[in-house]
């Protein structure tokens, strides 16, 4: 990552994008200012304490990688994070509390596709058989389709059982919009990239510790030592075009080459309307899922048979996910906290906990646990995010990172190949530096 001379660049937004567009800056020489307009690091995926119960840290919502992420590895490696301290890596896990779905091995791709689709539990033959009829059809079409396609279109053909254990789950998880809804074009790429990638690529990589230490205050410290003046607390009014022959923009007072908005797409739609204004309209016209997570309490002698678990999901019964954060994050002193994920929620919080903790219910009846015990859950604390995601649309088209000269933007929404992910606000924010490129994998 070089440039011909050193700039001087702010960056607007410390989330997973800003904090790895930072780090790009700084390794390419520049001298970089980091300014985050809230009182914490890393956006919306963040930790946060619980009110009242200041010894338990918990998650701005329960959040998951995939072994295909190598972008958000290797910025972690960057600042020091060492992926078995930080994670917990397993093979993929699509499993029902009835044991019912698909598992795969710790195997070289495709090996490990064919493995789970042959074994998978609760499946015909049928299943099976028109499953891997698809994905021979997607890997021969090179994981390509027509922007107007749905998830539902281009699953054409699949079985109603497949729909619900496998293709509902993983979209609702890849792109967190409904299957009817959600975008075939960039599934297919998530598809690809995690199932067909080099070997581990469809592995889940769950939080061992807070959000917080994975990544952002690790980065933070590392940008830090190197110089890096990094700002909590301080909202960017607006950014000022100047024309001399030392600097390009002027914000607070502070003279810039290059500015980086790596801040909300609706922050960034009002910071740059001044330079762009076809830019800001298109940004705002982005729509968006909420995610919510439900974290409950149940005896601390309660553990799943997974770390995670695929949840049949309706209407109903929101959450598609459960994870054992006792099991997961065992140096937080937390046996019995399950975080229940609801992706694409559009229910009041009361409506929702009585949803969720009469699935919290079942799934104890399902294990076996007694009455005893169903009635101790409680609800610890419920994270909403209203917009977590933009909503992965077909036909949806997504503002470019470059909207005016010396200035760009990253996060999860800028125009790219992946959904609003971990890793492609990553992305983003590696690529929104001059002449940066993603590395391979």
């Amino acid at each position: 990552m070089t440039h011909k001379a050193p700039q001087k660049i702010a960056i607007i937004g410390a989330g997973w994008a800003g904090l790895s567009a930072a780090i790009c800056a700084t390794q390419a020489g520049h001298q970089v200012s980091l300014i985050e307009a809230s009182r914490h690091w890393g956006g919306r995926a963040r930790s946060l304490t619980v009110q009242g119960k200041k010894d338990m840290v918990l998650d701005n919502g329960q959040h998951i990688l995939i072994g295909a992420y190598h972008q958000s590895m290797r910025m972690m490696r960057t600042v020091g994070v060492q992926e078995t301290d930080a994670l917990w890596r397993l093979p993929l896990h699509l499993i029902k509390p009835d044991g019912t779905g698909l598992a795969l091995k710790n195997w070289p791709s495709p090996l490990n596709l064919v493995w789970g689709i042959a074994t998978a539990k609760g499946w015909r033959l049928i299943d099976k058989w028109r499953l891997l009829q698809k994905a021979f059809q997607w890997q021969l079409n090179k994981f390509l389709c027509e922007a107007h396609l749905s998830v539902a279109d281009i699953c054409h053909g699949l079985t109603p059982t497949l729909m619900q254990d496998l293709i509902d789950p993983l979209c609702v998880a890849a792109l967190n919009t409904p299957s009817h809804e959600a975008s075939g074009r960039v599934f297919l790429r998530v598809m690809q990239d995690a199932l067909l990638g080099p070997s581990g690529s469809a592995d889940l990589m769950l939080p061992k510790q807070d959000l917080g230490q994975i990544f952002p205050n690790a980065a933070v410290q590392w940008l830090q030592k190197k110089g890096v003046d990094c700002r909590l607390g301080i909202r960017i009014e607006n950014i000022q075009r100047v024309d001399n022959s030392s600097s390009y923009w002027q914000i607070n007072g502070d003279d810039f080459d290059h500015v980086v908005v790596a801040t909300t797409a609706s922050e960034a739609a009002r910071l740059i309307a001044p330079f762009n204004e076809s830019w800001s309209a298109q940004t705002q016209q982005i729509e968006y899922e909420a995610i919510a997570t439900v974290y409950i309490q149940a005896p601390i002698d309660l553990q799943l048979p997974q770390p995670m678990m695929s949840l049949v999901s309706n209407i109903q019964a929101p959450a598609q996910f459960v994870f054992d954060r006792g099991l997961i994050c065992q140096q937080a002193n937390t046996p019995g906290l399950l975080a229940f994920v609801a992706s694409s929620a559009r229910e009041s919080n009361a409506v929702l906990e009585t949803q969720v903790i009469q699935q919290a219910k079942d799934l104890l009846k399902t294990l076996g646990y007694s009455a005893e015990d169903i009635e101790k859950l409680q609800v610890i604390q419920t994270v909403v995010e209203k917009r977590a995601t933009f909503a992965c649309t077909p036909n949806l088209q997504r503002p470019s990172a470059n909207p005016h000269p010396h200035l760009s933007v990253c996060g999860d929404y800028i125009e790219g190949p992946y959904p609003a992910t971990l890793e492609g606000a990553v992305m983003s924010g590696i690529q929104a530096m001059p002449h940066t490129t993603l590395s391979n994998p």
